[in-house]
């Protein structure tokens, strides 16, 4: 493993940690969860399995941590590795097709939309509200942090694959 491409991915979570800490919550202590953009971003920059295994886990444990979600913390440890993995086959099926300014806002909506159902699902089974809340809280929560992913990697993507390609880290087209 390179040990700059870790460096890089620890910072990501960093920064993703201080924005999911700092976002208010909107709906029942629920926020967005600005970790998964950077989550999101790591893998679009290092999408090799070895690097998405240990990003997942960290995401995971960080947002465990930090959630306010009654169950959140058994939700984020399941949502975070099973996303990036769906997220990570995504990015390598499209990878060589689709121009990756354009895959990687269209991938962000869509892997926020699977973390945000895979968390709700765990977390109102844990607490046992299974009826009705659903569709609310992914309307209210999920909706507004797929919009704010997008839009945040839609910015930093660009910006962050040049930094990598001028500082010789190994990054993906």
């Amino acid at each position: 493993m390179n040990t700059r491409i870790l460096v890089v991915l620890s910072l990501l979570v960093g920064i993703g940690a201080v924005l999911h800490t700092v976002v208010p919550p909107v709906l029942f202590g629920m926020k967005p969860d600005m970790l998964l953009a950077m989550m999101f971003l790591g893998i679009l920059l290092f999408p090799q399995l070895k690097y998405v295994i240990i990003l997942s886990i960290t995401t995971g444990v960080i947002s465990a941590l930090t959630t306010g979600v009654p169950g959140g913390q058994i939700s984020n440890l399941i949502d975070k590795p099973v996303t990036a993995l769906l997220f990570l086959g995504l990015v390598l099926l499209l990878k060589d097709r689709v121009n990756g300014h354009i895959a990687a806002p269209v991938l962000t909506a869509i892997g926020t939309f699977i973390s945000g159902t895979i968390f709700l699902s765990v977390a109102l089974f844990l607490i046992g509200l299974l009826d009705g809340s659903f569709l609310a809280l992914f309307t209210g929560i999920v909706l507004p942090a797929a919009a704010a992913n997008t839009i945040i990697i839609a910015i930093v993507y660009p910006v962050a694959q040049r930094m990598a390609k001028r500082t010789r880290l190994q990054v993906a087209s």
